[in-house]
């Protein structure tokens, strides 16, 4: 019943959403996992769950007004996609970056109705952002666009109603102006409307490194189940923000080692191991490029425009951003010899590199499942919040790595239960949706 279903419904979002190809896909790789259902849950199709969990709750786009530092007008687009509410308030990052547009927000929030789901938390789907570059800005730029910003989201947000974090583009500069604004407009000092806060006022232990932590963590469990890990590995990570850089950090604790990192400008190949201190001035410190890394390491290589996938490594960990990994960057990697590959990015493998993982013998973690420990960390946040209380990083990460041994575990499980056992896309897809419907078939039609 619900397979039969599942075409006519995509074919309805494909009219219903048309130029949205990031949400497209994301949706087609959810309904693609559901028919392995097949006719055990006739309650869902009848009151079509799968029908409503593809339409938002609330899709928001206003303007954004702001003066630069030449007193000259600018004008930016702001989204705010409140997609699922089932299991709590709206959480999701916000993203500034010039290729933000609906679709894009649209397919994170969709994402993120899941991630969220297997979190175990209770927390509901959504995302944000705009077609704000923050790069080359001065801080009073960035200040003057987030209070413009907060000014029309304030509406629309709150600790029982919708919850924003940091995304690309969005670090704790940013929250802090958009916490500021949110201060001053409502008068009242609410902490737990946004996560990624700054650790004197309200922030979490563990936040920053979380999605990162959590990317590395879910590899190694992948690893662990076929009585492996990754001490000793060679690991190829793309990406130099945060997720890329404590994606490395984690992984050199857990004793492998890490040889490359990217920005939009090119990879770079160290040989003996990225040097994370100096990644860490160049990217967070100077904000500089990756190009600079090779004038400090001499040995290593800097190759333009290009991504890290035909270096040959164990593992691979994709954290820079959708669709960067490639069919073909997945045969080179499979042909390679790479024994695993977790999602530190949403959606950053597109359907052919998936379709080749799945059709190998590489473990696949997908972003839903590998990446939940951003979201999962923000909730803890919350929590925190909450009581009013401040927890230790050895306590925070202790909570985090739980979270990703049990999101593992589900997956697996999961999988096991509907005839796909190893199938983490499978796993992750169907144990994220039944909870949020579970939840949806208790309230009714709302």
């Amino acid at each position: 019943m619900l397979d039969d279903a599942i075409d006519e419904l995509y074919s309805k979002v494909l009219k219903r959403n048309p130029a949205e190809p990031e949400f497209h896909q994301a949706v087609k790789e959810v309904l693609a996992s559901l028919r392995a259902m097949g006719d055990r849950h006739p309650e869902y199709a009848d009151a079509r769950i799968v029908s409503q969990m593809c339409e938002p709750e609330r899709q928001i786009i206003f303007r954004v007004p702001w003066i630069d530092d030449n007193g000259v007008i600018q004008i930016n687009r702001g989204f705010r996609v409140e997609f699922n509410s089932a299991l709590g308030p709206y959480k999701g990052g916000l993203r500034f970056h010039p290729s933000v547009n609906l679709g894009i927000i649209k397919f994170l929030g969709f994402e993120q109705i899941f991630k969220n789901s297997l979190t175990g938390l209770p927390i509901g789907g959504g995302k944000g952002g705009s077609d704000f570059d923050p790069h080359g800005k001065s801080d009073d730029e960035v200040m003057r666009f987030c209070q413009s910003f907060m000014t029309e989201l304030y509406r629309y947000i709150g600790e029982y109603t919708d919850v924003p974090a940091g995304d690309i583009g969005v670090g704790s500069r940013e929250i802090g102006y958009l916490f500021g604004q949110y201060k001053r407009i409502t008068n009242r000092y609410e902490s737990g409307v946004l996560t990624g806060k700054g650790l004197t006022w309200g922030g979490s232990l563990v936040r920053t490194e979380a999605t990162g932590y959590g990317a590395a963590i879910f590899a190694n469990e992948m690893l662990k189940s076929k009585n492996s890990s990754l001490d000793g590995t060679t690991v190829a990570v793309s990406g130099a923000g945060n997720v890329a850089i404590y994606a490395i950090e984690k992984v050199h604790q857990l004793g492998g080692k890490v040889v490359t990192a990217s920005d939009s400008s090119g990879y770079v190949y160290d040989k003996q191991g990225i040097d994370l201190d100096l990644l860490k001035d160049i990217k967070l410190n100077r904000r500089g490029r990756i190009g600079e890394y090779v004038e400090t390491r001499s040995a290593a290589r800097f190759v333009p425009n290009n991504c890290p996938w035909d270096v040959p490594v164990d593992v691979a960990l994709p954290c820079a951003t959708q669709n960067e990994l490639l069919g073909s960057d997945a045969k080179k990697l499979i042909k390679n010899g790479v024994q695993a590959v977790a999602e530190g990015a949403n959606m950053p493998c597109n359907e052919e590199a998936v379709e080749a993982f799945q059709n190998s013998e590489v473990l696949y973690g997908p972003g839903k499942a590998a990446n939940a420990g951003g979201v999962a960390t923000s909730a803890l946040e919350m929590q925190q919040n909450a009581q009013r209380d401040s927890w230790t990083f050895d306590y925070t990460e202790e909570r985090l790595t739980q979270i990703m041994q049990n999101i593992h575990r589900r997956c697996l499980e999961t999988a096991e239960e509907y005839g796909h056992p190893g199938d983490y896309v499978m796993g992750a897809n169907i144990a994220g949706f039944r909870k949020v419907a579970d939840a949806m078939l208790a309230f009714g039609v709302v």
